[in-house]
């Protein structure tokens, strides 16, 4: 859905995306592996997609008997419009102005800071699901249409150079890259940055904490 012009933003400002709700609007949803995809193509070579019910009363997905999954459900593409520099580009791989990141933490009640390259912001929003783990092995989560609410807030003046997460009980730092080595060096970079300006760390005891506890 969008874009959506967000009013006053400019780039080089941050627009904060405040997830109020995000619910399945169909008590179902699919997942689907494909043949080259995913974590283990050459272990799983088939096209195959499985519908899921959903008991919406008690919050859960009916995988297999005896086996439910908790709904925890999030929009897999949360986006500002990418700086106008990068040309025409996939929706498929994410990027600096957010996009298809699939960040399974980013349910309701949790915030994303993603960083404004275009006047208004052009604020998107797609890709439901209503489960996930730490990553879509198999290609895809349990893919299912959803309703969201959300708040946008535009913070003036405060500039990042990728997107960022807060939810209730912890911040998440992002690192974005098709090669996993750089993904995991910005990430680290963005944490280091994240605590040095927000928690006024020496960025010598911020690498330190980093490596510690985050």
């Amino acid at each position: 859905s969008g874009p959506i012009h967000v009013a006053e933003a400019e780039p080089g400002d941050t627009l904060a995306v405040h997830i109020l709700e995000a619910r399945p609007r169909t008590p179902y949803g699919v997942n689907s592996m494909r043949t080259g995809k995913g974590g283990l193509p050459d272990e799983f070579t088939l096209n195959r997609s499985v519908v899921i019910p959903f008991d919406i009363e008690r919050n859960v997905a009916k995988f297999l008997p005896g086996i439910e999954v908790p709904l925890r459900p999030f929009f897999g593409i949360l986006a500002t419009g990418p700086a106008r520099s990068m040309g025409k580009i996939s929706s498929v791989p994410p990027g600096p102005y957010g996009g298809n990141i699939d960040l399974n933490e980013l349910t309701a009640g949790s915030t994303l800071y993603l960083p404004v390259h275009v006047p208004g912001a052009l604020f998107m929003c797609g890709d439901g699901h209503a489960a996930q783990g730490d990553g879509e092995v198999d290609l895809t989560a349990i893919e299912t249409s959803m309703t969201g609410t959300f708040r946008l807030e535009v913070l003036k003046g405060k500039t990042l150079a990728w997107p960022r997460a807060e939810t209730p009980s912890h911040w998440i730092c992002v690192g974005l890259h098709e090669n996993l080595e750089e993904a995991m060096k910005i990430c680290i970079r963005e944490t280091v940055k994240f605590l040095a300006e927000e928690k006024e760390l020496a960025r010598e005891d911020a690498y330190a904490l980093a490596s510690i506890a985050v």
